[in-house]
């Protein structure tokens, strides 16, 4: 699905490529919910991070913490029992919708200025630990560093962001130059670890 995830890396998010445009974002790092998706892409796929969330900051006195979410909701956090955070980990004891996002609970903060210390901290999982994906899905951050080619065959850049403004997925392209240009998912087909984008879109 088109990391909608959503994991830079993140985005993740989810999406369909099937030369229309995408499907309808999952429970997943989502670009609706960041501006910009834009981890590097090193290592195999499966154990690159994607975030879900970051600390935002403290909420009460009792080790609380206001979370913005980067996928569908606290149902998308609900299915992980502990996020990687900043080098440790950190375990999910409770979490509920609040301002701007959520507002949860985890085992190692205990108190206010705990939580404040944390804030900007990004929670990440595992690219494999995400749910599996249906022939011609994709998770955004799959798309990060995919090479890309126009319909014609000539060489365009990689991707390094994925956006939504509310019509669906576009996909920011930079080239060698450094200039960037932005193309619409339902422009790009996503086959053999590269984009391909129509020519009229590589602009």
């Amino acid at each position: 699905m088109g990391n909608h995830p959503s994991p830079s890396g993140e985005g993740p998010g989810v999406g369909a490529d099937n030369g229309s445009a995408p499907g309808t974002p999952q429970p997943n790092p989502s670009t609706e919910a960041r501006d910009s998706v834009e981890p590097e892409r090193e290592g195999p796929a499966s154990s690159r991070a994607v975030t879900l969330a970051v600390i935002i900051g403290a909420h009460g006195v009792a080790g609380e913490v206001r979370l913005k979410l980067f996928g569908e909701g606290v149902e998308t956090l609900k299915s992980y029992k502990s996020f990687d955070a900043a080098g440790g980990t950190l375990t999910l004891k409770s979490v509920r919708p609040g301002p701007n996002g959520a507002v949860a609970r985890f085992a190692e903060i205990g108190d206010r200025t705990q939580a404040e210390a944390l804030r900007g901290t990004e929670l990440t999982v595992p690219r494999s630990a995400l749910p599996p994906l249906e022939e011609g899905e994709y998770y955004h951050a799959d798309l990060i560093g995919l090479p890309c080619f126009s319909s014609d065959g000539d060489g365009l850049g990689n991707i390094v962001a994925v956006e939504n403004f509310g019509a669906g997925d576009i996909i920011e392209v930079e080239r060698p130059t450094g200039k960037r240009f932005m193309a619409p998912m339902h422009a790009v087909t996503i086959a053999d670890d590269r984009a391909v984008i129509e020519a009229a879109f590589a602009v």
